[in-house]
């Protein structure tokens, strides 16, 4: 996710030379630096005298959030906003291990940001200003669109549905040519059918975003028809009808929802 960030903020025009990556593994820091022309460093310890960034973005695995963060505690002050990516780390835990002065955003992103299409939720605390509330949604929208709650639990909901979501997608394409295979297509048939279908419905739901997905639903299905058919399964009841999304399905995917929101409530304890 890092990598995508990085990628979009040079394609937005921040020089690569204003961008310093922490990165120990030497064989990943030589593909960053040949690859985008960005500086890279094996420590924090290796970053140039006087070093004194705008934003620090923590970009690693929760898990080693507790090795990583302690070594920029000297950067923390009113001329640098910390932004964490990372899942289930509390903006409480920054400020526990950074000091209570330093400014916070925690952002949740979605992978769709490798290609420019992510979808992000940030939180921050009341150390940061409008500038750097303003430069941080200005980094993150080089990879999609942002949105700002001010209440930071919402979080984990938003790990549940955007965050994890781009998975359930992409088991729902597994899915879906899997049963074009039991119906009897060719393995690469019943896949690319797939792949187009969600493809270009997603697309279509994007250049219609003034219509809703129940109203988009509707137009594809003829009362008695085959997608109706269809939809009846999935629906568990007319779905010629206006009716909310409670049916097998509907109740699968809150119960999905619901699952990777806990996972992310105990990684935050």
């Amino acid at each position: 996710m890092g990598s995508a960030l990085m990628a979009g903020w040079i394609a937005r025009g921040i020089p690569p030379t204003d961008i310093y990556v922490v990165e120990p593994n030497a064989d990943g820091a030589a593909a960053l630096a040949q690859g985008h022309g960005v500086h890279t460093v094996a420590g924090p310890d290796d970053l140039p005298d006087g070093f004194s960034p705008e934003t620090i973005m923590f970009a690693v695995k929760p898990q080693v959030m507790a090795d990583v963060v302690p070594a920029y505690v000297g950067y923390a002050g009113p001329d640098t906003v910390f932004l964490s990516i990372a899942a289930g780390t509390p903006i409480s835990f920054f400020e526990e291990v950074l000091g209570n002065s330093a400014a916070i955003v925690r952002a949740m992103p979605n992978t769709p940001a490798a290609v420019g299409r992510g979808t992000t939720v940030a939180a921050q605390n009341d150390r940061v200003t409008d500038a750097q509330q303003k430069l941080c949604h200005d980094l993150l929208t080089a990879v999609g669109q942002v949105f700002w709650v001010t209440d930071e639990d919402l979080i984990h909901a938003v790990t549940g549905l955007s965050g994890s979501g781009p998975a359930y997608v992409f088991h729902f394409v597994e899915c879906l040519a899997r049963a074009g295979r039991d119906a009897g297509l060719p393995d690469e048939l019943a896949e690319a059918l797939a792949r187009g279908t969600v493809e270009g419905s997603g697309e279509l739901l994007h250049q219609q975003g003034e219509t809703s997905p129940m109203v988009l639903r509707q137009n594809v299905t003829s009362p008695g028809g085959t997608t109706a058919a269809g939809l009846r399964v999935l629906m568990g009841d007319d779905p010629d009808k206006d009716i909310p999304a409670d049916g097998p399905l509907g109740n699968l995917i809150s119960e999905t929802v619901a699952a990777a929101a806990n996972r992310s409530r105990e990684l935050a304890d």
